[in-house]
């Protein structure tokens, strides 16, 4: 048994011992268990996937005259940003799109740019173009607004995800005779292909299958800087069928996680182009499990060959609501 002091102090003296969720398998099966817990502090997850439930939330510096940028239309390079907030706040999620992209009436759509794409470039120091309309008031008169923004110029940026890192998920397929574009990608008609989207033994929820160590202000790796666990995410499900070792059967556990932008790094958010379906964000997740008892060593061990997952029908019976 050790305590998070023990293990913060070892690392203020550079003496902590840091293995990666792959690594501690071996180790683990060479040394056991108990000597295990004896030699490793720490136990590193990650995952880097598309995760559609992304966003960022801005803060602008007001114009002269000010401008009441809630209740208006926002956009930023031409994609629709939310702004049904105060009056400089807007979030942008990483699905919108710009109002002249044709979707899927040409099917299947490409969905070149969108919010995620946006999010890559404004982390990458680019300028970003913002157009604002809005109603006037007293207090804020101006009714339109053009110009640029960038990390430096904003007030504040925060990564805001309302669902990320997935504890389980699907594994797509298509039974119908056609192609289905979908979030899960292209799947081809018959059983053509089968696509999932796990860092299996890597992931952090897997590693930390009933949350003995991962909760709300858990300090983590979140796109290239450092982030937090703020709430358990949204479709949240935590009483699902589960393996002796507690890795659930179907769709469960997700995180609701925040970071200050500004110290992001775009190689780890990445705009995403899914066709037919839409754009979205990778975002890079790491999490570092602290090896407190031997129960929470123990579910590190989880192997790839140990994961179960739900292979759904995307073809007919998932877009039918017929995949419960």
């Amino acid at each position: 048994m050790r305590t998070i002091e023990e293990i913060n102090d070892k690392i203020k003296k550079g003496k902590v011992v840091v293995v990666t969720a792959e690594e501690i398998i071996e180790i683990a099966k060479e040394r056991g268990i108990k000597k295990t817990l004896q030699e490793v502090d720490v136990v590193t997850t990650g995952t880097f996937s598309p995760m559609c439930s992304s966003g960022i939330l801005l803060n602008l510096k007001q114009p002269a005259p000010k401008m009441k940028l809630g209740g208006g239309e926002i956009y930023l390079n031409g994609v629709h940003a939310y702004p049904g907030l105060a009056a400089a706040d807007i979030y942008l999620g990483a699905t919108s799109l710009p109002e002249e992209d044709p979707r899927n009436k040409v099917y299947p759509g490409e969905f070149r740019y969108g919010g995620g794409h946006v999010i890559e470039e404004l982390v990458a120091g680019k300028d970003i173009k913002i157009e604002a309309y809005s109603y006037g008031t007293h207090c804020y008169p101006r009714t339109e607004y053009t110009g640029f923004i960038n990390l430096r110029s904003l007030n504040n940026a925060m990564l805001l995800n309302p669902r990320n890192a997935y504890q389980n998920y699907n594994v797509a397929v298509n039974l119908s005779s056609k192609v289905a574009y979908t979030y899960m990608g292209v799947l081809l008609p018959k059983l053509g292909n089968a696509n999932y989207a796990t860092a299996g033994q890597l992931s952090p929820l897997f590693n930390d299958p009933y949350y003995k160590t991962i909760g709300i202000g858990t300090s983590i790796f979140l796109g290239g800087g450092i982030g937090y666990v703020i709430w358990h995410g949204t479709q949240h499900q935590s009483k699902v069928p589960r393996t002796n070792k507690g890795i659930p059967t179907r769709p469960a556990g997700t995180l609701a996680l925040i970071g200050n932008l500004k110290k992001m790094n775009n190689y780890w958010l990445r705009g995403v182009s899914l066709r037919g379906y839409g754009a979205s964000l990778a975002v890079g997740v790491g999490i570092p499990i602290p090896l407190l008892s031997e129960e929470i060593l123990s579910y590190t061990l989880i192997n790839n060959k140990d994961i179960i997952m739900p292979v759904i029908d995307y073809g007919e019976a998932y877009p039918q609501g017929k995949d419960e």
